[in-house]
This record gives structure tokens, sequence and C-alpha cells, in this order.
């Protein structure tokens, strides 16, 4: 293994760790209150929906990665890939944090269909932190136009199968409609 891959993955694993000790410290539990964990879950409405490794929210979690990796490399053409990383990582675990705050839990609550939603558990972030990273080195090596091609199929595919999306989540928490809120519950 050489030096730059080794150093991605102690950084993406330091990141991992102290996220979920923070998660857990503000009372989220570690794996699923039903006792066990899933490789997926595919049950949107479900109190069991973000508690096991993955789920219908783990592709806008790979786009995090992908749009992190853009964002980065524009913004810092010359800093080294652990730099870009490293930057991707404290944007998203920040957002893992503060996803399960009692704001935007109640948020997620009172403006989008998720009235069952209490919060991710601590497995469940720490898998979506690392499905960033798998979509940041994708990033890094596709084409460009393969990453977009991503984009929109994994877009594409959750509005269709789950009426939700990247997309959907941030207009929801940002600006709900009650046309979209009315759509979503079908």
């Amino acid at each position: 293994m050489n030096r730059t891959v080794r150093n991605s993955l102690l950084i993406t694993a330091g990141f991992i760790a102290a996220t979920a000790a923070i998660l857990y410290t503000m009372g989220q539990p570690l794996i699923c209150k039903c006792g066990y964990v899933k490789l997926w879950h595919g049950v949107v409405f479900s109190s069991e929906n973000s508690q096991h490794l993955s789920d219908w929210y783990t592709p806008s979690h790979i786009i995090h990665g992908i749009l992190f990796y853009g964002l980065f490399t524009l913004i810092l053409p010359r800093a080294g890939i652990n730099v870009r990383l490293t930057l991707a990582l404290i944007v998203e675990c920040a957002w893992e944090i503060l996803e399960n705050t009692d704001m935007i839990i109640n948020r997620y609550r009172e403006a989008t269909i998720s009235l069952d939603y209490f919060g991710d558990s601590v497995i469940n972030s720490s898998a979506d932190i690392f499905a960033m990273v798998v979509g940041f080195f994708l990033a890094s090596r596709l084409p460009v136009w393969a990453s977009v091609a991503l984009i929109v199929v994994f877009e594409a595919t959750t509005t269709w199968l789950i009426r939700d999306g990247l997309a959907l989540n941030i207009l929801m928490l940002v600006w709900p409609l009650d046309a979209v809120k009315a759509w979503q519950g079908g």
C-alpha cells in the first residue's frame, strides 16, 4: 500500500472515529434500537431508516463526495488529494453532527415526510461518511462526464423509487413546499 493511500485511510478512520464519539456523546444510539445491524434497509417510512449500514440515502452521501471532490479541486487545484479529502471530511462530519441535533431532527419531522425520524445511529452516520469518501475517490478516478452521469442516475433513481434524493432533501430543509411534501407522501 502506498503512502498516499495509507494516509487517506488513516485520515478517514480518524474523522469517522471522532464523529462517532461525538454522536455517541450527543445521545445517538450506536446501532439500531431494534438490536441488530443490517447491510441494507430499504424501507423509507420506518423507524429503522437511517439506523443500519446503508439505505436509500446512501447514494446522496456518495454524491456529496463527488461534489466535494469537484469543489475542492476547483478552488484548490494545487492541493494534494489528502488535503482535499480532509476538507471534504470536515464538511461531511460537520453535517453528520448537525443533522443529529434537535434543530435539524425537528426540521425534518416538521418540513418533510420523515415523521418517524429521530436521527441516525452512530453506525449509519459512520457508513454515510465512508460513502462520501467512496464518492470522493470515484470522482478522483472517473472522467467528469461519468461523475455527472452517476449523480444524475442516483438522483433520478431515488426520486423515482422513494420520491426523495439529495436535491429534494435540501429543498425541503431550506424551502419546504406543500406540493412537494404531498407528492412525497404519495
